[in-house]
């Protein structure tokens, strides 16, 4: 009988001990905090210091609440989670030059939600937020200004819906590719967007555009109590040569952009406007171009300092 010799006995034990150490659970909560630190555990009475550490002890479909004011970093989101600011004060994301504030490659059934956040570019940042793949994205009473390329971009490439409500965008660059708001998917997926209560000012570009060019899915998006203003070239716009590409604004204002109020361009682009106004706007206070349809409810309020104001009703 083979004997063992009782040091090498000793660790082996140990050996199966480190082994069925189990891993370190993941919270459901989370917490940051300014003087917080990432060598924390993201609790409420050692809270981390960043949105990207907080993400990485966050379990999917779990939150990540901020503590007081603070600049939390920028983050990648993969995962259904939520990032929530409760009132607490100018909290949220200082865009670096050329950087991200939050970035979204989530799986296809995610669920993101953003809730109070303000994304600061400091006229150097480029983007702050930009939705790459993902299920559902819900972007609720936040900020997002002062960067040099896009507001909030949300470039899907499958099927994905999209709430954005009570939320500010403003003065994203100077140039006419500078807008607000896009929807631009580029797959073959489904894609539906809701905006309420959402306001999108002096952007370089246009306030809301939706564009289906370079899809071969579906684009819907509906547009309800909102303002697009002193925005670089379109209020409102529904762009499409590809996918099937049907906006619909309901009680918004469109006012001294510099092209139109709402502009349909586009074969596959149908905008249809309801109880909205469209009024001092550079170029027509709207526009149908390149076989984009402009429908009317025949209850809007439309004037401009050039252009029809007659919308076939529809």
């Amino acid at each position: 009988m083979t004997r063992i010799a009782p040091s090498l006995f000793v660790a082996s034990l140990l050996a199966l001990g480190l082994n069925s150490t189990p891993a370190q659970t993941l919270n459901t909560r989370s917490f940051i905090s300014a003087l917080g630190s990432d060598a924390n555990p993201c609790t409420p009475s050692a809270p981390c210091r960043t949105l990207a550490f907080a993400v990485t002890e966050t379990s999917a479909n779990g939150e990540i609440n901020m503590l007081d004011p603070a600049d939390y970093g920028t983050v990648t989101i993969d995962k259904s989670i939520s990032i929530v600011n409760n009132g607490v004060g100018s909290a949220g994301i200082l865009v670096p030059p050329l950087g991200t504030g939050i970035t979204i490659n989530a799986g296809a059934a995610d669920v993101i939600y953003l809730r109070g956040l303000i994304i600061e570019g400091g006229g150097v940042g480029s983007h702050g937020i930009v939705f790459n793949t993902g299920g559902f994205l819900t972007i609720e009473k936040c900020v997002v200004r002062n960067l040099t390329s896009s507001g909030i971009n949300l470039i899907p490439s499958a099927n994905s819906t999209f709430s954005i409500s009570n939320t500010y965008v403003a003065d994203i660059g100077h140039g006419f590719g500078s807008s607000g708001i896009l929807v631009t998917p580029n797959g073959s997926g489904a894609v539906t967007a809701v905006f309420n209560r959402v306001e999108s000012y002096n952007n370089g570009g246009n306030g809301i555009i939706i564009s289906g060019s370079l899809s071969t899915g579906s684009v819907q998006a509906t547009v309800a109590d909102s303002v697009a203003a002193h925005n670089g070239s379109d209020g409102f716009a529904a762009f499409s040569n590809g996918a099937t590409t049907a906006v619909t604004i309901v009680r918004s204002t469109a006012a001294h952009n510099a092209s139109s109020g709402a502009h349909a361009q586009g074969s596959g682009a149908t905008l249809s406007l309801a109880q909205s106004t469209m009024t001092s706007n550079v170029i027509a206070p709207w526009a149908a171009t390149s076989g984009g349809v402009m429908k009317s409810y025949g209850d809007n309020y439309l004037d401009g300092l050039a252009g029809p104001t007659a919308i076939p009703k529809g």
